[in-house]
């Protein structure tokens, strides 16, 4: 058994070196909460939260919906195919179903996007895959 003992000056210089970790803690603990929010025109993602709202409203998003939404979104103008968007959503080999992906990204439209066939968010690369609109205002 150990047994600690302090004189009081210092124990006030421990206290002191404690609250001071504390703080520091609490200010990194919002900065990783901070990072996981993401924010466009119009759109706003807290990954922490698992949370999407458009214009004020809060959108309800299955999980591989917004997993798919984080993803483009975490991106920003990279284009990702559907096979990387299912290995990394669906965290397992794509054996070509193109179908599933579209229809995700479909429904994602159609629940962010004012109108889904003219989507301003997740945009089409035609004959490639698809990308969240790098040219909307993003951060914190």
């Amino acid at each position: 058994m150990l047994i600690l003992s302090f004189e009081d000056n210092e124990e006030h210089i421990i206290n002191n070196i404690l609250s001071c970790l504390n703080e520091e803690t609490e200010v990194l603990r919002q900065q990783i909460v901070n990072k996981r929010k993401l924010i466009f025109d119009g759109l706003r993602i807290d990954e922490y939260k698992r949370i999407v709202v458009r214009e004020d409203n809060e959108i309800e998003l299955t999980y591989t919906e917004f997993e798919i939404l984080l993803l483009l979104a975490q991106n920003a103008g990279i284009v990702f195919s559907k096979e990387q968007i299912y290995n990394r959503v669906w965290k397992e080999p794509y054996f070509g179903d193109y179908n599933i992906v579209m229809s995700h990204i479909r429904n994602l439209r159609e629940k962010i996007e004012d109108n889904p066939s003219k989507p301003m968010y997740i945009q089409t690369v035609w004959g490639v895959g698809y990308r969240f609109n790098k040219n909307l205002s993003s951060g914190l």
